[in-house]
């Protein structure tokens, strides 16, 4: 009975997260966290299910032209093996659920003032800062890897807050972002723990195959982006709190 409710949420989340250019990691990690899933089961579940999900977005983003992979080479090539690094530490299991517990809650505030403070900022276009994108790329691809996200709930409201370009061009570059560095980071964690439970993950991977498709090309047309980012942070807040709140 869990599965199903799981394939249910996991289509859902696929299909609201892949309308604004996102994966849907920071809530699948919260869901599974929720109901209680094995630690060694979540994370590359959740990386599994972004992969999924994002390479859609991104096929879809390229044939549109938005990819500008020679302005965009630095956060990538700087995130990729920090991901893996994160990926491949070891995290004792309470350690890993106090900082997916912590993220969640800050990606929920990112979410939630990310178009108000893109709004209000005055600062010039950064897009060309070869230094910003060394740390952004760098950091915040530590961060995927170590709690088992692709980055881009992050790395969207930074660039937005940045204005380092424009939305739909963010949204390529943060759906290319997290597809590298969710591989990635998979990657550093099956060199340590090579078994995974298929039974388990594939029914998920089909209901976010499915959620992905149709959330990349419906989303722009029947999602209010403003709408879906707050309702999403809502929820993650909600995960972070309950998952912060049992392991403290």
């Amino acid at each position: 009975m869990e599965l199903y409710i799981l394939i249910f949420a996991f289509f859902f989340i696929a299909l609201v997260y892949s309308s604004v250019g996102f994966g849907g990691g920071s809530s699948y990690l919260a869901l599974l966290a929720v109901m209680a899933v094995s630690y060694e089961i979540l994370r590359p579940t959740a990386l599994l299910c972004n992969i999924v999900v994002v390479t859609g977005g991104t096929i879809i983003f390229s044939r549109e032209g938005l990819l500008d992979l020679k302005k965009n080479w630095p956060f990538l090539l700087f995130s990729v093996p920090m991901a893996f690094l994160g990926g491949y530490l070891p995290i004792k299991q309470n350690t890993f659920f106090l900082l997916l517990a912590i993220t969640l809650i800050a990606a929920a505030i990112l979410l939630w003032f990310q178009n108000s403070l893109q709004q209000k900022s005055e600062n010039p276009r950064l897009g060309d800062n070869f230094l910003i994108k060394i740390g952004l790329g760098s950091c915040i691809g530590l961060l995927s890897g170590m709690v088992s996200i692709g980055g881009g709930i992050f790395l969207s409201p930074v660039l937005h807050l940045l204005r380092w370009d424009d939305a739909k061009k963010i949204s390529a570059l943060a759906s290319v972002f997290i597809l590298v560095n969710s591989i990635s980071g998979l990657a550093g964690q099956l060199t340590r723990h090579p078994d995974l439970d298929w039974r388990f993950i594939v029914p998920l991977l089909i209901a976010v195959f499915v959620g992905g498709q149709l959330g990349s090309r419906l989303g722009s047309k029947w999602f209010n982006a403003i709408y879906i980012k707050r309702i999403t942070a809502l929820l993650i807040l909600l995960a972070g709190i309950n998952i912060l709140k049992d392991h403290l």
